[in-house]
Formats: C-alpha cells, structure tokens, sequence
C-alpha cells in the first residue's frame, strides 16, 4: 500500500541520476491529466524523502556481484533481472511493457511492515526480487526496467493514487506511449490504457526530475 513520504531536496542527485541511467532525445509527451485529472507540475526543486533514498539505493546497490549460490541477499541476485532486460531489447515498446509487467507481477505481494519493520519502505529492484514488497516496489522495479530498455525518463511516472473501489492508497507506473497513458499495475495482469481504468483518483506523480499534483476537473 502506497503512503504519502516526506519532502526532502532533489537538486543534488539530478545530475548523478542522469549519467548513471540512459538518457534518450524524442520522447512520447505526456498528455495534460490522467484518469481524468488534470495535472499540475511543481515549480520548485522539492520531491519525496522515499524517493530519494530510491535514487540513491539504485545507484549504490542494483549492480550484479557476488555468487548467486549463496543463500544470503547479496547483489548477484541482479544478474537474472539484467539478463531478462537484456533478452528484451530489440523488441517492440509494447512487448517490453507487458513482459516486464508480467516479470515484475508474478512476485508475493507482501507488507513493509513485514519485510522491514516500518509501516512505509520503497523497495529498489534488488530489494523488491529478494524480498518482494507492496504496490509502490512494483512500480518501482517496472519503472528501472524500462529505464534500462532505454524508455526516456519523461515517458514514465510512478504514480500514487487512491483506489476509489477498495478505498485505500495504491501506486503504479504510468507510461506515455503513442497518444496515450499505459498503466502497469501489480492487481493488472495485462498492460492496459488509463481509459480503461475508471476507479483511480491520482494524487502525484514521480518521476527522476519532476513530480506533478492532481485535482479533479
């Protein structure tokens, strides 16, 4: 289950972030809202305490080391999420979409509290394919898997929102692809349009240089 995380300074991380994952000219423009929302992007350099410990944490930790016969977390459980990468390039956006839902989909939904002791933790890949985790750890994983396919940061954003039929927070990963928004989403087998998806209010969105609020139109 998504939470809303403390604010803390991005400024000194945008450029670290920028060399380390794969930047691309061209990118599919994001439309003005989302599930019927309109969207309104922040002015200033502020984002998410949670999402800057990602940042940093992918940074520091998602590189393949160590002996994966080891039953012990160590960083070559990354080699088998790189190698599945690696096997989709080449392929259509869309089949890099849903494989790399489906990939991230068939690990345990499992509560933070559980995993880490603390009510609210957002999961790196390598964290989330060890451990497994909540909705935002999945959205998480999905959005660096399509970095490291080569999507451009401005065609993705991890998304929280408000599911208005079970009545509690949730996050996804909103993807902006030829006209539309993609959702993948870890209760969503299949990649499907926010069109289609009519019980979700957004309240933010992320993404590495930016974050935007919601309100209804």
């Amino acid at each position: 289950m998504a939470k809303i995380p403390i604010f803390a300074s991005l400024a000194t991380l945008l450029g670290v972030v920028c060399l380390a994952l794969p930047v691309y000219a061209g990118a599919t423009a994001f439309s003005a809202g989302l599930f019927g929302y309109s969207q309104s992007e922040q002015p200033d350099t502020q984002t998410f305490g949670q999402w800057i410990q990602v940042l940093e944490r992918h940074l520091r930790i998602d590189i393949p080391e160590g002996d994966c016969s080891e039953t012990v977390l160590n960083l070559c459980h990354m080699r088998n999420w790189l190698a599945f990468l690696e096997g989709l390039r080449g392929r259509s956006r869309a089949e890099q979409m849903d494989a790399v839902n489906r990939y991230a989909n068939r690990k345990t939904y499992v509560l933070d509290i559980d995993n880490y002791g603390v009510e609210d933790y957002w999961a790196v890949p390598r964290e989330f394919l060890y451990n497994n985790g909540d909705c935002e750890d999945y959205a998480i994983t999905k959005l660096f898997s399509l970095r490291w396919l080569g999507f451009p940061s401005e065609d993705l954003r991890l998304v929280i929102l408000q599911d208005t039929n079970l009545r509690i927070p949730h996050a996804v990963l909103a993807v902006a692809d030829e006209g539309d928004i993609k959702i993948l989403d870890n209760q969503i087998q299949e990649v499907i349009s926010q069109h289609d998806i009519v019980h979700y209010a957004p309240v933010y969105a992320i993404n590495e240089h930016h974050w935007w609020l919601y309100f209804p139109n």
